[in-house]
């Protein structure tokens, strides 16, 4: 079983947009168990397949924090049918890579994150066309002014992509929200990737956007060009994949609540 495991998952990159490519790369290998279940153990809820703990590629059990959380991932390991599919499990993949990588490396991860503060998408704003303009200033312009108003981060706001230094204290303020929990940190690192925008993984991780703004938020000036230019069915395959790891990287951050219900 160990060297199935490591042949499926090893060396799952962090960045999820890197991940989008390599999952569909990995190796396929038939289903070797009949039930994947949840037991608790000395890491936390772990996932098993037959009574045998998953192991992650660095040899950890693949364990969540929560039994909520533990029960999705055994629920995507039941949903696999001949075929272990890398590509249909994000879940297990940011999973792996929170229990391996981001555990031991919280202060790099959350440096990460801090960068995008930076240089933010929500920060650069086009100065034409008027539609454009309009579409960003409504799907950012919340963003920006929950930031203000909720963590007291007054970010500058530019057109063009011209860099532009933020205020330190701003920046200070936003990272003082990103927090040292791994399974926090490798949820919002994944989105703060998949959308380019770290405030907007933040305000999405305290309940106060929803996946599909924070989506279409993502997407306002390729969704601009598309009605303009057409849809391209590649790059629209590779969004959808890009999708499913961001609703995984919600799950985490929403089933994470269930830590301090009854257990």
């Amino acid at each position: 079983m160990r060297d199935i495991f490591e042949e499926i998952y090893t060396n799952d990159p962090l960045d999820p947009t890197e991940s989008a490519g390599s999952a569909m790369r990995l190796q396929r290998r038939k289903r070797f168990y009949q039930h994947a279940e949840v037991a608790e153990n000395v890491a936390g809820f772990a996932v098993q397949l037959d009574g045998h703990p998953v192991r992650t590629p660095a040899r950890q059990f693949l364990a969540a924090p929560t039994r909520a959380l533990a029960q999705a991932l055994a629920d995507e390991w039941q949903a696999q049918t001949d075929v272990i599919d890398p590509a249909q499990m994000p879940l297990t993949r940011l999973a792996n890579t929170i229990v391996d990588g981001v555990a031991s490396a919280r202060t790099q991860v959350a440096a990460e994150i801090e960068k995008y503060l930076g240089s933010d998408l929500v920060f650069y704003r086009a100065a034409a066309p008027e539609g454009l303009v309009a579409r960003q200033a409504r799907a950012w312009d919340p963003i920006v002014g929950w930031a203000r108003d909720r963590l007291g981060a007054s970010f500058v706001l530019t057109e063009g992509v011209t860099f532009v230094r933020q205020p330190d204290h701003a920046v200070a303020a936003a990272r003082a929200a990103i927090g040292s929990d791994p399974w926090r940190l490798g949820a919002l690192h994944a989105v703060t990737t998949l959308t380019g925008s770290a405030l907007t993984a933040l305000m999405l991780a305290h309940g106060q956007l929803s996946l599909d703004a924070a989506w279409a938020a993502a997407h306002v000036d390729e969704d601009w060009n598309m009605a303009f230019w057409g849809r391209d069915e590649l790059a629209m395959q590779r969004r959808a994949f890009r999708f499913r790891d961001m609703q995984a990287a919600v799950s985490v951050l929403e089933l994470l609540d269930d830590r301090n219900s009854t257990r």
